[in-house]
């Protein structure tokens, strides 16, 4: 039996369909679960992730793109905490297969975020001159592509990387009706702000008669009162 028959048949064997209907009240979206509570997922596949370890990493990457096919959160978390255990193998070359797998099989805004801040920012902690290719897909017609531009900084701004491409991305998506793509750019922005506080308020503050309440607020989440308070007046 090969790695993903198995762990499919793991999944089954574990899933709840309550579980399930609780994991959807947090989509609009209807979206496929087995129904598989938070702590087995990373059981199953940590388990799972020491057979498939032994592989090249061009089948684990087969085996990713296997389970992102399924259509299942369950099975995309877990190829999403797989990759980044290979992150040191990436080669410049594997974006336009990261883009792909976005563009084709995330249609949620937990795919996308499981896969991009940590897949994707490990990705551009290796090659920092590809952010240039992040920031296109900006112009995608695909909501969760536009997201992606943007919580794939998640983690790089944590350490205060990309400052400048964040408000590129930033001002291209500032007047995005939707509320998926203002709530990606504006939990950019915060993540920004931890270590350009100043920079970033300033940006919002330029921004605040136009940008959607909802990316504003996201951006100045950890902001002082006084701050926050300027920026919403």
């Amino acid at each position: 039996m090969d790695i993903i028959t198995s762990l499919r048949k793991q999944i089954k064997a574990s899933a709840d369909p309550k579980v399930s209907a609780i994991h959807q009240k947090f989509f609009k979206e209807k979206v496929k679960y087995y129904g598989l509570r938070t702590p087995v997922t990373r059981k199953l596949a940590a388990e799972a992730w020491r057979e498939a370890k032994l592989h090249a990493k061009s089948e684990i990457f087969q085996m990713c793109e296997e389970l992102y096919k399924s259509g299942y959160n369950e099975e995309s978390f877990i190829a999403s905490g797989w990759l980044p255990r290979i992150s040191g193998e990436f080669l410049e070359e594997d974006l336009k297969l990261f883009a792909k797998w976005i563009d084709k099989y995330a249609d949620n805004w937990a795919k996308v975020d499981t896969f991009c801040c940590h897949t994707v920012g490990d990705y551009l902690f290796k090659f920092p001159e590809e952010i240039t290719e992040v920031v296109k897909w900006t112009r995608s017609k695909n909501r969760w592509m536009k997201r992606a531009a943007a919580v794939s900084l998640i983690i790089p701004a944590k350490r205060g990387k990309f400052l400048k491409k964040a408000f590129k991305i930033a001002d291209i998506l500032l007047l995005d009706q939707d509320d998926m793509v203002q709530k990606g750019y504006g939990w950019m922005l915060k993540e920004e702000s931890r270590l350009h506080q100043r920079e970033v308020f300033d940006y919002v503050v330029k921004n605040k008669d136009v940008m959607p309440r909802t990316a504003l607020r996201y951006a100045i989440e950890l902001m002082p009162p006084q701050m926050k308070k300027k920026a919403m007046e």
